[in-house]
């Protein structure tokens, strides 16, 4: 049964007063390799139906979701008959709404799910073969993964939504490492077909870091002018995105809180004027043009499914602009309908066209780092973050990188990060390594900032 069947299906069964339905169907393929080998590669399908159940209950209305993987066409009614339960039992909720009515059926709607399969890595393969050879005649070793996945999501309504959004997301994730592996170097990238990606050029920044790493150099935590490259600016942006729902700044719990109520859209956050936004039409980071809600939450609601999404900034020159909404939460603060999108761009002020090499070329005495990770929230009302620096973190002097230094624990927020930056280069996409298992549609500028604070020695390596 295809997913658009199943949907017709469920819909066909339910008792509901309303009814959503989600279809699923995702395809994935992958690569890894270990010391200049590669050791695995497969395949793999996976199909989720969940069923939104809709009950009207005094005043309101009440919502039952359930969703369950492999569904087949003799499950499908117990998934319709579990949610409908679920409903019964459920109070009216708050976020209620009506839903989305239909605008027609997507063009593609019919056609069957998109997928992916091995042969998506038909040019990447060969490029990585070469650079296995390149790392065993210079003594390095190679060791990483590369992964694409294609979702295809139906979405249809008891309202007579139609609507579908195919999502392809790829990434790599290279470790170069010494023959005695005591030295290592990362780097990462998104991409949404493998086409394009530059192995070589990847493999190629990798030996230059494990050639700055040859001098060691100690030194202890304090405050570093420092260089952060753009997957580093990534991980911190991302969680400052995740962090910015409107009903929590409103309800006094974030650093979006403003003091005696209310939130601080409108605020200035950077000195600077830069720009923070969303667009699911962003070249190379295109992401689904509707909201798609499998369940709500603070920041998702299951009744905004299939509201069109238009691209949104989030921090314009300088200033707080938008913080993620849904209809039930716009309705409690008063602030435009903005959802949550699935990319992130940030872009510093006009004329910032300067490249990370071009940043440290211009550095008397700072820090460049390499990558975060194990990056965790101390405080809510201030966003401060803990986390580690990994590897690779080396000293500039005089505008040359001149060693590798040890790593530290961090302790900054991304918001007060904005409002000390020194410096802001040019956005490339690019991937947060913390967070690439759940975002990876970024793309992000280098920043210099002067104290960036570095709290304690970190032995990790």
């Amino acid at each position: 049964m295809t997913p658009q069947e199943s949907i017709e299906r469920a819909l066909e069964l339910s008792r509901a007063d309303d009814c959503i339905v989600i279809a699923d169907e995702v395809s994935g393929a992958n690569l890894r390799w270990a010391g200049n080998t590669l050791t695995t590669n497969g395949v793999a399908r996976s199909r989720r139906l969940t069923v939104i159940a809709l009950r009207k209950k005094g005043e309101g209305v009440a919502a039952g979701v359930v969703s369950r993987a492999g569904v087949g066409s003799d499950g499908i009614e117990e998934v319709v008959r579990a949610a409908e339960q679920v409903a019964a039992g459920n109070e009216p909720a708050e976020d209620a709404a009506p839903l989305v009515d239909s605008a027609g059926t997507s063009a593609t709607w019919d056609d069957e799910p998109a997928e992916t399969a091995i042969g998506v890595f038909e040019g990447f393969a060969p490029a990585l073969g070469h650079a296995f050879d390149a790392a065993a005649a210079g003594g390095r070793k190679l060791y990483g993964f590369a992964h694409h996945e294609m979702t295809s999501t139906f979405i249809g309504t008891s309202t007579g939504l139609r609507i579908r959004h195919d999502q392809p997301t790829g990434k790599v994730e290279l470790n170069a490492k010494t023959d005695d592996l005591t030295g290592s170097a990362w780097a990462g990238v998104s991409t949404r077909d493998f086409r394009g990606v530059d192995v070589a050029g990847l493999t190629g920044e990798l030996d230059r870091r494990l050639d700055w790493g040859k001098r060691r150099i100690d030194l202890p935590a304090g405050r570093y002018e420092t260089l952060l490259p753009p997957s580093a600016v990534a991980d911190l942006m991302t969680y400052l995105y995740w962090s910015a729902g409107a009903r929590d700044a409103h309800d006094g719990r974030t650093v979006f809180s403003k003091p005696g109520g209310g939130t601080r859209v409108g605020e200035s956050l950077a000195d600077l004027p830069i720009r923070l936004w969303s667009d699911p039409r962003a070249q190379g980071l295109e992401c689904a043009p509707f909201v798609i809600a499998h369940a709500s939450g603070e920041n998702s609601s299951v009744f905004d499914n299939g509201l069109a999404l238009q691209p949104t900034d989030w921090i314009s020159e300088g200033r707080l602009a938008a913080l993620i909404q849904t209809r039930h939460s716009a309705r409690l603060t008063g602030l435009p309908l903005t959802p949550g999108i699935d990319n992130l761009l940030m872009a510093g002020p006009e004329g910032s066209s300067a490249s990370l090499d071009e940043m440290v070329a211009r550095t008397e005495r700072g820090l460049l780092l390499t990558c975060l990770w194990y990056i965790r929230e101390v405080d809510p009302q201030s966003l401060l973050l803990t986390g580690l620096t990994r590897d690779g973190v080396y000293l500039v002097e005089n505008g040359e990188v001149v060693g590798q230094v040890n790593n530290f624990r961090f302790n900054e927020s991304p918001v007060g990060l904005l409002s000390r930056l020194a410096e802001v280069g040019a956005s490339v996409q690019t991937l947060p390594r913390e967070w690439s298992d759940y975002f990876t549609r970024t793309a992000m500028p280098p920043i210099r900032v002067g104290d960036f604070n570095m709290s304690t020695v970190s032995q990790a390596s």
